[in-house]
Order: C-alpha cells, then sequence, then structure tokens
C-alpha cells in the first residue's frame, strides 16, 4: 500500500473535503483526488462517497481511516524522533590532533564540549603521526596545511605564520654574513636551509645548519626553550613564550602561511556531534586569528587562579 496515499486519503478524511485538506497541508487539490483515487483502484473499493458538496466516508473508508490513522501518527512521532537525534549531538566522537596543539588549551575546548554535550562520548588522541580518518577510525582530524583531497571535507579555523624563536641566551643574527645559526627541525627537514627573516623595517637573509632533529612540535619547543638553538614554529604556539620573555623573536619567515583544519570523510553525513565540535573551534578561534590561540594556551587552568 502505497503510504503517501493513505496519508493524503487520511488528510481528505480528516477535513472533510478535498479543498479543505489542501488548504490546511498545502497540497495541490489535483494531487489530492488523484492519489485517493489511485488507493482506491489499488484496494478495489470505493472510500468516499461523491455526491453532494462534500465527500462522505463509505464505510469501507471509515474502517481503513480508524485502522491506519493511529498508525500514521505514529510513522510521523518515529520521524520526529530520528529527526531529533540527528540535530542532538549523542554517540562516540573521536579526533586526532597534533601533539603539540592537543597539549596547547585543546583540553580545555575538549572540557568545555563534553559540558555542554554530555550524551557525547568524546575520546582526543594527540599524536604527530599521519592518521587516515576511515583506516585509524576518527571522525574528525585536525592539520595543519593539509594536502587537497577529495577524501576529506571541513574547515580552517586558524591562520598562521611561522616566526623564528630562540632562547635569549642565542646570540640573534643581525648581519647576512654572520655565521650559520643553529637550529632544531623536523625529520626530514634539509641538513642546511636559508631563512628569509622579515622584520619590522628590514629582511635579513640567514643561514643555519641543523643540529637536532626531533620527530614533534613540543620536542622542538622543549629543545628551543633549553638553547639548544631556534626553530621556525607558529605563532600562536610561542606568542606566550615571547610575551614572557622565555623566548625571543627573530621575525616572520618568508613562505605559505599555515592553516589549520578540522577535516572529516567528504562521502558521509556530517553528524551533529561532528558539526558542534567544529563550530565550537571556529567561535573559539575568533576570525581564525593566532592571538585567540595564544591567549587559549597561555591561560592557566582552573585550579592555578
Amino acid at each position: 500500500m502505497d503510504l503517501l496515499a493513505l496519508a493524503d486519503f487520511n488528510d481528505v478524511a480528516r477535513h472533510g473535503g478535498v479543498g479543505r485538506a489542501a488548504r490546511v497541508t498545502g497540497r495541490p487539490k489535483a494531487t489530492l483526488s488523484r492519489r485517493v483515487r489511485q488507493l482506491e483502484d489499488a484496494l478495489g473499493v470505493r472510500l468516499f462517497e461523491r455526491g453532494g458538496h462534500e465527500l462522505r466516508l463509505t464505510e469501507e473508508g471509515r474502517e481503513l481511516q480508524e485502522q491506519t490513522q493511529s498508525l500514521l501518527e505514529h510513522i510521523d512521532e518515529v520521524g520526529d524522533t530520528l529527526r531529533q537525534g540527528i540535530r542532538t549531538p549523542r554517540g562516540r566522537l573521536r579526533i586526532s590532533a597534533p601533539v603539540l596543539f592537543g597539549q596547547r588549551g585543546l583540553g580545555r575546548i575538549a572540557a568545555d564540549y563534553a559540558l555542554a554535550y554530555p550524551q557525547v562520548q568524546l575520546e582526543v588522541v594527540a599524536e604527530d603521526r599521519f592518521v587516515h580518518p576511515v583506516d585509524d577510525d576518527f571522525d574528525l582530524v585536525i592539520r595543519a596545511n593539509p594536502d587537497p583531497s577529495t577524501e576529506l571535507a571541513g574547515r580552517c579555523f586558524l591562520r598562521d605564520t611561522l616566526v623564528a624563536v630562540a632562547a635569549p641566551s642565542l646570540p640573534r643574527p643581525a648581519r647576512p654574513r654572520d655565521l650559520p645559526v643553529p637550529v632544531v627541525t623536523l625529520p626530514r627537514a634539509p641538513s642546511e636551509a636559508t631563512w628569509q627573516l622579515h622584520r619590522t623595517r628590514s629582511t635579513l637573509t640567514v643561514a643555519t645548519r641543523n643540529v637536532l632533529r626531533l620527530s614533534s612540535m613540543a620536542m622542538i619547543h622543549d629543545a628551543v626553550l633549553a638553547g639548544a638553538g631556534a626553530a621556525a614554529m607558529p605563532r600562536s604556539l610561542v606568542q606566550a613564550d615571547i610575551d614572557a620573555g622565555r623566548l625571543v623573536d627573530w621575525g616572520r619567515l618568508a613562505g605559505r602561511p599555515i592553516e589549520v583544519w578540522a577535516l572529516y570523510p567528504s562521502h558521509r553525513h556530517v553528524s551533529a556531534r561532528v558539526s558542534a565540535f567544529v563550530q565550537l573551534l571556529v567561535d573559539r578561534f575568533e576570525n581564525a586569528s593566532p592571538s585567540a590561540f595564544a591567549r587559549l594556551a597561555s591561560a592557566p587552568s582552573p585550579g592555578h587562579r
């Protein structure tokens, strides 16, 4: 039995005619009449007496309405429940994030999310290895400057720049002919490289030599604080150290800006729990500004206020 035709029949029966049902439901009169006749043809019975100014139910029509009206109402209730479930974040949400990003305020964001959406079982895994959302069973991954992909969709929530920083004990280069400065880098970085440092009123070309390779930005950050060498790091991650005098800003590095994205598989329907977390990131990082992340990273935890 055609459920749409059955619903149209019930509307016509409940409102006492095709015209009244059309005005209430917004469906065309011709469509309602056609669907009722199709239902009569399928059942092989007349459902309405079509004489006079209004339709009257036949005995078979009254029986059909009595037997199906509550069923259709129940179907509507089930649909409303499912739609409400889709709109309300619930279920498991598993997120992958870089280690240093995870250590610099993501815990606070995760706590805010958990308090706002208690029906979500949130898990955040901080690691610097490259993960695939589907293969590694993540609903959302946070990446800096991701390669273009048709498999992933998402939103940029933070735009940043690279700056060269070092501990105050490391002499800041002043001239291009100064000796190559020691730097701490990720494993795949070249042994020697040239930095173009943009300062307020000048640009300085600096030669570098690699003295230490570390596999995560968190370890690079610790090594730079300890004075092992300079490093190119996102401003948002080191601004608090610069403001506190723990690190010295040598200048902005030329090159591609950093964009941090929240990504999810493009072939999936975006769940309410994923959408809510992405929106929380966008709201927290006002205008995708690195200063917003710097404030978040440097804010004391509630227990230390």
